[in-house]
């Protein structure tokens, strides 16, 4: 009975720090007066946690406010130096690894190239490893202040065996890759420094809805689209799909022409085969696009849009171009429809590398084709916009994976994780909970 006590006691400190910390990190700088009606705890409450944060480095003051015929108030807000944060992006062309703060403040990055070697899991874990490195090293950090790596990889994840994150990436030619235990291997960090490894599509979206397009929303759907697509879905700031397991959606293999083109997975007629930058770069070289033989999918996909609108007077649309990017509009068209007929977005944000370099000149069009292509009245209901968060969005998101668990903890420092398990990723913060009105575009954490 007293350890149930003593444990019943621990589990309510945790909570209430919790509290106080998400209701700072995503509404401060809050006074210690406006905590209380905040987040529903007694003043000795608040004042004990703020005691504690403080002294541990995890909030700090933030000037002080005029009080209405009061002592001015002192304002609170959680310190940016109070941990750091690795996020990493397993993308198609380069794995980016940046180094945050508690802000999401970049301390340091480095990209490794993937052009000439694929995904050689091998050669990946190789550059997750030294851009780690590389980038404490460039910050001059310290390894014993990470709260935890976050990592956005393409493909399913699965997090129940021995192994730790596993990961299934048929189109990348990894099957059932224990990823994490390679990682754990390779990566030089202190043990107790958790990692946390999701689908990029995923790790984009909880970016989006934290800080970027999907702030507010109660359901978005993002879409990440680069030379692969994919997708997620978010219900009041958690991430969920039709199996409620919450990995992201393989919306890029659901199918848009019937006997259509092969797709890289082995399918026919994915919409990966017709959006995805990969599959524009062939298809324009198929149809005799003026490219190099080894041009890159940015680069080609840049020629591509030049080509469909010229921008040098005098020069006219390439028919064929256009052509071929009014049938990628209306097959993303058709595909976000889906998304608004399964899951009744409020909004559909169009995210990746490839989306937002296509995204202002064939919006217009995929609105257009969402609309025929969906039922009216859930239509009406969704708007369909860009994502606000640029290139970054994945690694800015994979970090966040470490720092919502840190929330959760109420700031306390993460334990060594169990050999072969992954951390804990549920009860995670929603942010819209914690929010007094939807955030505007200037709004910033902390």
């Amino acid at each position: 009975m007293a350890e149930r006590n003593r444990r019943t006691v621990r589990d309510l400190r945790r909570g209430n720090r919790a509290r106080v910390l998400q209701r700072l990190y995503f509404d401060g700088p809050l006074s210690r007066q406006e905590l209380g009606p905040a987040t529903g705890l007694s003043s000795g409450s608040i004042s004990n946690v703020v005691a504690e944060l403080v002294a541990e480095g995890i909030l700090e003051e933030a000037g002080v406010v005029d009080s209405d015929g009061g002592r001015p108030r002192t304002l609170l807000r959680v310190a940016p130096g109070g941990g750091l944060l690795i996020g990493i992006d397993i993308g198609e062309t380069r794995v980016r690894v940046e180094l945050f703060d508690l802000s999401l403040t970049e301390l340091a990055r480095t990209d490794r190239l993937l052009a000439q070697h694929g995904y050689d899991v091998e050669r990946i874990v190789t550059h997750v490893r030294t851009g780690v490195a590389d980038v404490l090293r460039d910050a001059d950090a310290d390894p014993g202040r990470l709260l935890g790596i976050g990592i956005g990889v393409p493909g399913i994840i699965e997090r129940d065996g021995p192994d730790g994150a596993v990961v299934h990436g048929q189109t990348i030619g990894w099957s059932a890759v224990p990823f994490e235990k390679l990682l754990r291997a390779a990566v030089d960090v202190p043990p107790d420094v958790p990692l946390f490894i999701d689908n990029g599509a995923k790790t984009l979206g909880q970016a989006e809805m934290w800080f970027g397009g999907g702030r507010g929303a109660g359901v978005a759907a993002i879409a990440l689209i680069g030379s692969g697509v994919g997708a997620s879905v978010i219900h009041g700031g958690a991430l969920v799909d039709e199996s409620g397991r919450g990995s992201a959606l393989e919306w890029g293999h659901t199918t848009v022409q019937m006997r259509g083109r092969r797709c890289r997975c082995g399918s026919i007629g994915c919409l990966e085969a017709y959006a995805g930058a990969e599959a524009m770069r062939e298809r324009w070289y198929e149809a005799g696009g003026p490219l190099p033989d080894d041009a890159d999918d940015e680069t080609a996909l840049a020629a591509l849009l030049e080509a469909a609108f010229p921008s040098s007077e005098g020069i006219l649309p390439d028919p064929v171009a256009v052509s071929l990017l009014d049938d990628t509009a209306e097959c993303l068209g058709a595909a976000v429809a889906d998304l608004i007929n399964l899951f009744l977005p409020e909004r559909v944000l169009l995210g990746g590398w490839a989306g937002l370099l296509i995204g202002p000149h064939l919006l217009p069009a995929i609105r257009r084709h969402a609309e025929a292509y969906a039922l009216h009245h859930a239509a009406a209901r969704t708007s369909i916009e860009l994502g606000e968060l640029g290139p970054d969005a994945v690694t800015v998101g994979a970090a966040t994976l470490p720092l919502a668990a840190f929330l959760a903890r109420g700031g306390s420092r993460p334990r060594p994780p169990a050999s072969g398990t992954s951390p804990d990723l549920t009860g995670l913060p929603d942010p819209n909970r914690w929010r007094r009105a939807p955030a505007t575009a200037g709004d910033a954490p902390g």
